[in-house]
């Protein structure tokens, strides 16, 4: 067995591929063969993405795999990577972002004790770092406040999170098994799934370790970009089916048996709730105060209790007034919270 498999959703990504899986590559300098990268090229037409992926494979046999699917969106890149994967960790690496080669040698020394045990840990985590490589800035989201460092650790010795301090896909490393046995299947042709692979795994987790490092570099700054704003509008009803996806796979709060993670998760909810409803009121139409109102109806469907928590922080509160002063407040927070977590 691998100790990872990194997968590397593909397409249409020949012109930077090649910086991220050099720096997958430096995760074993020494040659030990126990890392496996799953490069999943997903239907690319437009360059040569396959061509290349096809490439690395010949000159890394036995470390590197290129897979070649028909397009099936992110998720379902993702989902090839698991049901491919070999290693006991699992890791998705974007094709534009790099991990970082000192960060990567604490993280790897860890992944490999793991190897030798009974109960391997279930989720390792690490930092994250915004490159916003055209502005020339970059910002540092970590967990130090949230989790012991360099200690395994449970949900109720965790922490508050702030604001800013979701974890998301960049950030963590699940083992894999927990991932097959939770079921995890992601939508296929849809954007802002990761949301799901850093939500539904964690009522599963039991044992969580972090290290304060900064492991995963994350691009931002490409016009199609998914993050880019005016992108994220213009694929708003693929923010409304994940954000429904999330609201069905895990029943809060009694799926969740740690009072610290249900509330976690439930914030968790309430941001993807809140960017529902932003994106919804970014031009005022019929067919979006339709959706608004729909999605929150949704909600209040499946889990009245949960709707009743979420509607009432202060987060959606000031989000849904019903009035222009209302929309005009969403989108002012929206654009302070630009400014202060620098996420687009």
């Amino acid at each position: 067995m691998k100790t990872i498999s990194f997968a590397i959703p593909c397409y249409n990504s020949a012109d930077y591929m090649d910086k991220c899986i050099e720096s997958i590559l430096a995760c074993d300098p020494d040659g030990r063969g126990d890392i496996e990268i799953l490069i999943v090229d997903d239907g690319s037409v437009k360059d040569n993405t396959a061509q290349k992926a096809d490439e690395w494979e010949q000159r890394h046999p036995g470390v590197i795999r290129a897979i070649h699917q028909s397009n099936k969106g992110h998720g379902g890149a993702v989902n090839t990577g698991l049901e491919n994967a070999t290693g006991l960790y699992y890791k998705v690496v974007d094709s534009d972002d790099w991990l970082d080669a000192d960060a990567m040698r604490e993280i790897m020394a860890y992944l490999r004790r793991q190897t030798e045990l009974k109960e391997p840990t279930d989720l390792v985590v690490a930092n994250y770092v915004y490159e916003k490589v055209y502005e020339g800035s970059r910002t540092v989201m970590h967990y130090r406040n949230v989790f012991p460092v360099g200690k395994e650790c449970g949900w109720e010795d965790t922490h508050h999170f702030n604001q800013s301090q979701y974890l998301l896909m960049h950030s963590v490393i699940y083992r894999t098994e927990l991932l097959r046995d939770c079921g995890l299947k992601l939508p296929e042709h849809t954007f802002y799934v990761d949301n799901i692979f850093v939500y539904v795994p964690l009522p599963y987790v039991q044992t969580i370790y972090y290290l304060d490092v900064d492991m995963y570099r994350y691009f931002i700054g490409r016009e199609d970009q998914s993050v880019n704003e005016q992108v994220m509008y213009s694929r708003r009803d693929q923010q409304l089916r994940v954000t429904r996806h999330m609201i069905d796979a895990v029943d809060l709060p009694d799926a969740v048996e740690s009072r610290r993670l249900e509330k976690y998760m439930e914030n968790y909810l309430s941001m993807m709730m809140c960017i529902c409803s932003i994106f919804l009121r970014m031009e005022k139409t019929e067919e979006n105060e339709r959706d608004r109102e729909e999605i929150w109806q949704y909600l209040e469907e499946r889990n009245p209790v949960l709707y009743k928590r979420v509607k009432r922080t202060a987060l959606n509160w000031g989000t849904n007034l019903p009035t222009e002063a209302g929309r005009q407040l969403g989108l002012f927070g929206y654009r302070m919270a630009q400014k202060i977590f620098k996420f687009n």
